[in-house]
């Protein structure tokens, strides 16, 4: 990162950046209220830094060594911005003093199944509405979302999904699978998500992060801490730094039987706030895979310091058309904020690690 003094003219700046621009590289311009600090992204043997620090205007060019700098609290506090982000998204604030909780069905099965879940979790204390339109199942015969059918069937499906987001005033999230849904996908929801599967697809986060919505980004189940919080780099190096983390489970450790769907990885949340300003979330319900975890392991996710819950949540689980023994009724979430809201207010608020 390049340091500029705080003298520094906007013309010395500029120049700065002109510079980076012509040995190919990009860069992310940080101004706070006594300093600005410059990032780059890109190869960066391309340029020497020795050259950068004789620049006018320049104070000191710096190496941080984490890969993913752009997102860093050090990168924050030098450029004197927040520590804490709060993303907003309409009235809800995602990462501030209030917890957060996602609810709504694992997949979208019909207007009438929506709308009953929505206005259940919405009576239960639920801010945003999560659906699937667009599922990625490990089988080709599985129940792919209504998405899966056809344009006409996702279209209806969206517009279902934000009138029910509109009439029960709930911000909405939906998972987009591939790059050819995210114009579309980007028309109808406030927040898009990117699932496990695809943490690593480099172009998807790309176009995904240019719709400028803010983007619910999951940890693959394979994936380490810097791998992931790298990758989270694609999409603040578009200048969009609305990228809400969650944490939803790693493969299980040892041989014999697996109690769990994945492991819960706890310690990955006070860890992630440590190194990164960005809201951090926890996904209990693909963590545990069996209802009759998912009100502990959400408690624990509180208490390790989450900052909110998605949770998959239906009416009538035994009947769902995906992941029914996962899901929870609208009554049993109820409980659940309940008690989350207890133990955030007694630990004290402890996300984005304060």
């Amino acid at each position: 990162m390049i340091i500029m003094k705080s003298d520094a003219t906007k013309a010395q700046i500029d120049a700065v950046v002109q510079d980076i621009e012509n040995h190919g590289l990009r860069a992310d311009v940080s101004q706070g209220d006594f300093r600005t600090i410059i990032g780059l992204i890109g190869d960066e043997r391309k340029i020497s830094f020795d050259h950068l620090a004789m620049l006018p205007g320049v104070k000191e060019a710096r190496m941080v060594e984490t890969p993913y700098k752009l997102i860093s609290r050090e990168y924050a506090r030098l450029a004197g911005e927040s520590e804490h982000r709060v993303i907003k998204v309409g009235n809800v604030e995602i990462g501030g003093d209030k917890l957060v909780f996602i609810a709504g069905p694992c997949a979208v099965e019909s207007k009438q199944q929506l709308f009953k879940i929505a206005e259940g979790v919405k009576k239960a204390g639920a801010d945003v509405l999560r659906g699937g339109i667009f599922k990625p199942r490990t089988s080709v015969h599985s129940f792919q979302g209504l998405g899966g059918s056809s344009e006409e069937d996702a279209v209806e499906a969206l517009e279902w999904f934000r009138e029910a987001g509109d009439k029960f005033e709930m911000p909405v999230v939906t998972e987009v699978r591939g790059e050819s849904q995210i114009d579309l996908i980007a028309k109808y929801v406030d927040i898009i998500q990117i699932g496990a599967r695809n943490m690593y697809d480099q172009d998807l986060l790309v176009k995904t992060a240019r719709t400028g919505k803010p983007i619910l980004y999951k940890r693959h189940f394979g994936a380490g801490i810097e791998e992931f919080l790298s990758f989270a780099e694609y999409m603040v190096a578009e200048d969009n730094k609305d990228i809400i983390l969650c944490e939803r489970g790693i493969l299980p450790l040892g041989k014999g039987r697996s109690y769990t769907r994945y492991t819960l990885d706890l310690s990955a949340v006070p860890v992630m706030q440590k190194e990164t300003f960005l809201p951090v979330i926890v996904d209990p319900s693909h963590a545990a895979g069996r209802r009759d975890l998912i009100f502990n392991m959400s408690c624990a996710s509180i208490a390790a310091g989450a900052c909110g819950l998605i949770v998959e949540v239906h009416h009538n689980p035994a009947e769902a058309l995906v992941d029914g023994q996962q899901q929870i009724t609208p009554d049993e979430f109820a409980k659940l904020v309940t008690a989350c809201r207890s133990i955030h207010q007694a630990i004290g608020n402890r996300t984005n690690g304060g």
